[in-house]
């Protein structure tokens, strides 16, 4: 956990309690795969399908990777529309993760190995012209969930 101001993790907090918003504690068990995690006063479990040892209990870590990217795309496109008044009426993001070999990737920078992809497919509902569509479509890279998934990310790690 950070405090206001800090630069890095401090003790953590007890479960339940004292998250700060932006922060989320998971916390497993001595045994299986099943994860209860805490964002804000929401809990949510995450799990491994029984085929890959675990009970199926809740979205494995990638499909919740997945719904952050969905749902953020969503609401930066139902955001950006009511400012622009546009009739947009629903979105729906469906998305896919796979890995590649990193030679069938044209765009990619990498060309040994595998890669991760994740396919997103939107539809959006409305009576929306051409240019908006178009608009929106631009406006979905921008997410915040995007950015993060596609800009350089370090990951700092503290055992305590």
């Amino acid at each position: 956990m950070t405090e206001p101001g800090a630069s890095g993790p401090t003790a953590s907090p007890p479960t339940g309690t004292g998250l700060l918003p932006g922060e989320v504690l998971v916390t497993g068990g001595r045994s299986g795969y099943a994860q209860e995690i805490l964002a804000g006063s929401h809990v949510l479990t995450a799990d491994e399908p029984l085929d890959q040892g675990g009970t199926n209990t809740g979205p494995n870590p990638y499909e919740l990777l997945l719904a952050a990217l969905g749902a953020c795309t969503s609401m930066t496109l139902r955001m950006y529309a009511a400012r622009k008044g546009w009739p947009l009426e629903g979105v729906e993001v469906f998305l896919r993760h796979d890995k590649i070999h990193a030679a069938d990737c044209q765009d990619c920078a990498s060309k040994e190995g595998r890669i991760d992809r994740i396919r997103r497919r939107i539809h959006l509902s409305g009576p929306l012209d051409a240019e908006q569509r178009s608009r929106l479509a631009e406006i979905a890279d921008r997410c915040p969930v995007h950015r993060t998934l596609t800009a350089e990310i370090t990951i700092e790690t503290e055992l305590t």
